[in-house]
């Protein structure tokens, strides 16, 4: 079996701690705004998790890492990133324990044999205008748009009566996100304000959602790097640290 550390090293590969990521295949490419819902969402005492719209299997592989006991699956509408998902998560030290499966998650969740634990998306957000200079990048968020009305259909109905769904957005879209999430009975127990900078504003949220409304919702922020915008803070090299390699 080939491992991690025989990968090619190249830009087609973003190499963690404990796993690699062969990317070469995917039009969405490994990310911060992964990496910081992989790393952020509370995992404790789950025993099965689905991460929507898997992509690389980054989330899910981050996922299986965090705990030793955790069945993780991977739902990816998009069939090329999807076997490349396979692909990354057999040749991980958690393989039996992570599963990629080729569907849309309106499919799944009509079909799945059982609920989960947790369900954690890093969504498409794409709303209109240009997204990027990459033309397969652009391509895949007008591809695989999942409205976020269906994502949240979904994971009702996949969520255990005691689940946790937790999402990242940008801003504005994840206030109006929050808002409509009560629609399907979930309800925002927690919140990280994501700046990239200090001194900036908020530019994404973290978002953890429950069934039952909570007493008391909690908050709080996190700042990604220092005032020159390169230097990591303490708080984000705590959170990731045992993912990157530096």
């Amino acid at each position: 079996m080939t491992t991690p550390d025989s990968l090619p090293p190249d830009n087609s590969v973003f190499r963690f701690r404990q796993f690699s990521i062969a990317q070469d295949r995917c039009a969405m490419k490994v990310g911060t705004d992964g990496v910081l819902l992989g790393a952020w969402v509370e995992t404790a005492g789950v025993q099965r998790a689905l991460d929507i719209g898997a992509g690389t299997g980054l989330i899910a592989l981050m996922l299986a890492q965090r705990s030793k006991d955790t069945i993780v699956d991977g739902v990816e509408v998009d069939a090329i990133a999807c076997v490349q998902a396979a692909e990354n998560m057999q040749q991980s030290l958690w393989s039996q324990r992570l599963c990629a499966i080729h569907s849309s998650i309106q499919d799944y969740a009509r079909t799945a044999a059982h609920t989960y634990d947790l369900v954690v998306s890093n969504p498409p957000f794409f709303t209109g205008g240009v997204l990027s200079e990459s033309e397969s990048r652009l391509q895949v968020r007008h591809t695989v748009k999942l409205p976020h009305g269906e994502l949240l259909m979904a994971a009702r109905r996949l969520l255990a009566p005691k689940g946790v769904f937790a999402v990242i957005l940008p801003l504005l879209e994840g206030l109006r996100f929050m808002e409509m999430a009560r629609s399907y009975h979930l309800y925002c127990e927690r919140m990280t304000e994501v700046h990239t900078k200090a001194g900036k504003p908020a530019s994404r949220l973290l978002l953890q959602f429950v069934s039952d409304i909570p007493d008391t919702m909690r908050q709080d922020a996190l700042v990604l790097t220092e005032t020159d915008g390169s230097t990591r803070t303490p708080a984000y090299h705590r959170l990731t640290e045992a993912f990157y390699l530096a």
